[in-house]
């Protein structure tokens, strides 16, 4: 018996495709040419938006819970990709738009604020309020100074 060298299924020539194999098929585009699938149309998310803000608007009148608003602010937002297109539009705006949304996908100022809120929730509980008020004034301003200071790095 001859040894032959191993290929690991590997050929030195490329074999020939059939002309219906499914890994080389191109997909058929799911809309004609120069349009777009209707939920990202900027026509839609306006609406969607004005409808969300609305209906937060009727829910805090109605004095729903503001964790099941949040909470399906959230999901609608999420599913839609709202957050994402409203991201987009801010960066729209010359200059300062881009830094805007690099600073708000920065995941550090997330978690800090995020943290602040726990924070605050168990102070407020055990009625440490007025120092609430202080050490979310601090968050704030410190907030806004990485955002200031982020921007005219990229700036200058």
């Amino acid at each position: 018996m001859s040894e032959q060298p191993s290929t690991h299924g590997h050929t030195a020539t490329p074999q020939k495709v059939a002309p219906n194999d499914p890994a080389t098929l191109v997909p058929v585009a799911p809309f004609a040419p120069g349009k777009t699938a209707w939920w990202q149309s900027w026509k839609v998310m306006v609406v969607l938006w004005i409808v969300m803000l609305g209906l937060v608007w009727i829910a805090l009148a109605y004095n729903v819970n503001k964790s099941v608003i949040a909470g399906s602010v959230v999901i609608v937002g999420l599913i839609s990709n709202a957050f994402a297109w409203l991201l987009g539009v801010i960066a729209l705006i010359p200059l300062i738009g881009p830094l805007i949304v690099k600073v708000l996908s920065i995941g550090f100022i997330w978690i800090l604020n995020a943290v602040g809120y726990l924070v605050s929730l168990v102070a407020i509980k055990r009625g440490y309020s007025r120092d609430v008020l202080t050490y979310r004034g601090v968050t704030i301003a410190m907030i806004i100074g990485i955002v200031i200071g982020f921007i005219l790095g990229k700036l200058f």
